[in-house]
């Protein structure tokens, strides 16, 4: 009996009196007295692509194949493409992939149908692909980057 009091004894001379939870508390009050600023502002979100036949695919299983991503994509119009971009020593999925459709109406009902469904286990996300953007001109055109100036 002396051993439960005094170890919960200990307990109670030890714990901050609410410092502790109350850094850590998820609820905000008025007066909280939380060391740091808060902030209520959001990051921006990404803009959107503009609506074009061609949907850029995120999420994608490594096991997913280009075959698969048509049939899955076929089922909301005409696909004139799909391409999983695949990793060129193992063949297996990057994770991405593209799906051309024949109308923008088809790429829309695509999106609407595909968009945070399953396909081979994993959730994907499909959005209208960007345009890529054009290469940056070289910095070093020596070809040996560092190299050649250190040596």
């Amino acid at each position: 009996m002396a051993m439960r009091t005094t170890t919960a004894a200990l307990a109670a001379a030890a714990a901050p009196r609410g410092g502790f939870l109350r850094l850590f508390s998820t609820t905000s009050t008025p007066s909280s007295s939380f060391p740091f600023p808060q902030t209520t502002q959001q990051t921006p979100a990404r803009e959107q692509a503009e609506p074009n036949t061609n949907l850029f695919v995120s999420g994608l299983s490594k096991r997913t194949t280009s075959e698969g991503l048509q049939e899955a994509f076929s089922k909301f119009g005409e696909v004139v493409q799909a391409r999983v971009v695949t990793d060129r020593v193992s063949g297996y999925s990057k994770g991405f992939g593209f799906v051309k459709y024949a109308t923008l109406e088809d790429a829309a009902e695509g999106i609407k149908g595909m968009d945070g469904q399953f396909l081979d286990g994993w959730v994907i996300f499909a959005e209208y692909a960007r345009p890529r953007q054009p290469p940056s001109e070289p910095q070093n055109n020596t070809g040996m980057g560092l190299w050649k100036q250190r040596y």
